[in-house]
């Protein structure tokens, strides 16, 4: 079984024309309310394409018997939830501007539960925006792990994300995030992907490269009507770690974690268009044609 740990969230999505200057406002033009955090959502897609998954994460009393409980049910998506009662499940406020940039302002409410609860070892994981500390320890406790750092960042320090990267078999990062990276560790970013196995960098429409034994390989982005890009990485790994567990090869599972992707962008919120494995497999065979088989057995 594929594990996910990190935030489950709120995510209030708002479309803004422009961003406004600092000390400056501008109109919202559209704001609603999804499903959303990025382990959440990672394991959400997870569920969609037919993989049994468990969910590491935290929440507030608001969560139990609320519509979100009864989606992960309906998914069946396993839980594992720390519960702070007196505190409110994380929110996440996002405001995407017409050229489809996007700034986030993310509450962490109860997920401060991870910095003082016990961390599981895991025979596959994969570690999304969560406490450092919490995904150092779960990185160096479990058989198989992969990483991605998120609007968590900058949380970080130094050894902790040393500390990541030595334990880890798979790290995924987009564009924005390597760069946040390599201020960190003072290394550039050949150097941060010689430290892993396999590296996957996404680049928003211009792709996605696979890093792997020393060489790499670009995998286009799917052209598709975006309505929204939030959720889109995380779509993107809940491809990938679906179809890597199920003995696809890197590339293949980039390729399905890139399709994955481009249903979540069609429809605003990160769970909204999460397609089912038949659905994939058609994309795919449009986009890339004929999928391989997998090359091992997990």
């Amino acid at each position: 079984m594929i594990s996910v740990v990190g935030h489950t969230a709120i995510d209030h999505i708002s479309r803004v024309p422009r961003f406004p200057p600092v000390n400056g406002s501008i109109h919202i033009i559209d704001r609603k309310v999804y499903f959303g955090g990025g382990a959440a959502n990672i394991a959400a897609g997870i569920a969609k394409l037919g993989e049994p998954c468990t969910l590491v994460s935290a929440v507030g009393g608001d969560f139990s018997g609320s519509e979100y409980e009864r989606w992960m049910e309906q998914l069946g998506i396993e839980r594992q939830f720390f519960t702070i009662p007196k505190s409110h499940t994380a929110t996440a406020f996002m405001f995407t501007d017409e050229a489809g940039d996007q700034i986030t302002f993310f509450e962490w409410g109860a997920s401060v539960a991870f910095e003082h609860e016990d961390s599981p070892s895991l025979p596959f994981v994969h570690m999304a925006t969560a406490d450092p500390g919490f995904n150092v320890r779960v990185a160096e406790q479990s058989e198989f792990a992969t990483f991605d750092p998120g609007q968590d960042l900058h949380r970080y320090s130094k050894e902790q994300l040393d500390a990541i990267l030595s334990n880890i078999n798979v790290l995924f990062a987009n564009h924005h995030e390597i760069v946040g990276m390599e201020k960190i560790l003072g290394k550039n970013k050949q150097e941060i992907i010689s430290r892993v196995p396999m590296a996957v960098i996404t680049m928003g429409k211009d792709g996605s490269v696979l890093h792997e034994k020393g060489n790499s390989s670009q995998i286009p982005a799917i052209r598709v009507k975006m309505a929204d890009p939030t959720g889109a990485g995380d779509a993107y790994r809940a491809g990938f770690l679906t179809a890597f567990y199920r003995g696809y090869g890197p590339l293949t599972a980039c390729k399905l974690g890139t399709v994955t992707a481009s249903f979540a962008v069609e429809k605003t919120g990160c769970q909204t268009n999460l397609p089912g494995w038949d659905q994939l497999e058609a994309r795919y065979r449009d986009s890339f044609g004929s999928i391989l088989e997998p090359t091992r057995s997990n």
